[in-house]
């Protein structure tokens, strides 16, 4: 049996939207930046198709919560192999933006916090600007994209996306600690709060209203009402009729409208252009 028919559907599923450019950017792939006892670990860097050798452009990258050894015998593939992180990292880098997936080992905690450092150390070499990096989580990725926010020193993320997400277990509940146990994705944010989270650092959140994951719209809207109590900047957009992976599940109008508005929430904290 191929590698491609064992690949899980929805591995092969790509987003709903396109954009002119996409087939033109240019793609680094599996650069190295962390070596663990057990493998290297490797990133996919997405470029504008004009990009210049000598430019430093902002960058988002699209965080991993989830081992991708434990990937691999699900899905049969690892996360930026996924059509989706493709077309996203295509999506971004058409819209003036420098993407980066990247493999992750058996702490995908650990695993950010290294690539952060690696890219904003080689930035002149990567040309990416150092100080203007921007986020990109959904579903079971999202508590460690939340627990990068949550740390000291992180005047260089300007953004976070975060869509259709398991967020933080608040008011006693354990719906997030509970999936992580089910799902293998990693929980860095176990104990804390929306209090732990920066003031500074704007948040895009994506609901899907139809989403069929137990407990993580309850998650959300705990969440939600919290950050609107701390007067957090947050842009939120509920997609009532979508399911979870809208991007990928929903061929709508609407979801493609959330698409460019995510793309153009981007542009503006990372470049600049509404």
């Amino acid at each position: 049996m191929s590698q491609e028919t064992q690949r899980h559907a929805n591995t092969k599923k790509r987003v709903v939207y396109q954009i002119p450019g996409m087939d033109a950017v240019t793609i680094r792939q599996d650069v190295e930046y962390r070596l663990t006892d057990t493998s290297a670990l490797t990133m996919d860097i997405y470029y504008p198709p004009d990009a210049k050798s000598e430019a430093r452009i902002p960058a988002v990258i699209f965080v991993g919560g989830y081992p991708d050894p434990g990937n691999q015998k699900i899905l049969g593939c690892k996360m930026k192999e996924m059509e989706s992180y493709i077309s996203w990292g295509k999506l971004s880098a058409a819209s003036g933006l420098v993407a980066i997936t990247y493999t992750t080992g058996k702490d995908p905690a650990a695993d950010i916090h290294a690539l952060l450092q690696y890219v904003r150390q080689n930035a002149v070499i990567l040309g990416i600007d150092e100080n203007r990096i921007g986020l990109w989580a959904s579903s079971g990725n999202v508590p460690n994209t939340l627990s990068v926010l949550m740390q000291a020193d992180r005047d260089y993320l300007k953004c976070a996306v975060l869509c259709y997400g398991l967020m933080l277990d608040l008011e006693g509940s354990t719906s997030v600690a509970d999936a992580a146990r089910q799902w293998g994705f990693v929980n860095p944010c176990a104990g804390k709060s929306v209090d732990d989270l920066p003031q500074n650092i704007p948040l895009f959140i994506v609901r899907a209203g139809q989403d069929e994951m137990p407990h993580l719209n309850e998650t959300m809207d705990r969440f939600l009402s919290k950050t609107l109590t701390c007067n957090l900047p947050i842009t939120f957009v509920n997609h009532l009729a979508a399911p979870h992976a809208f991007d990928l599940m929903h061929d709508s109008e609407t979801s493609r409208e959330i698409i460019r508005q995510i793309l153009a929430f981007m542009q503006f904290h990372l470049v600049g252009i509404q």
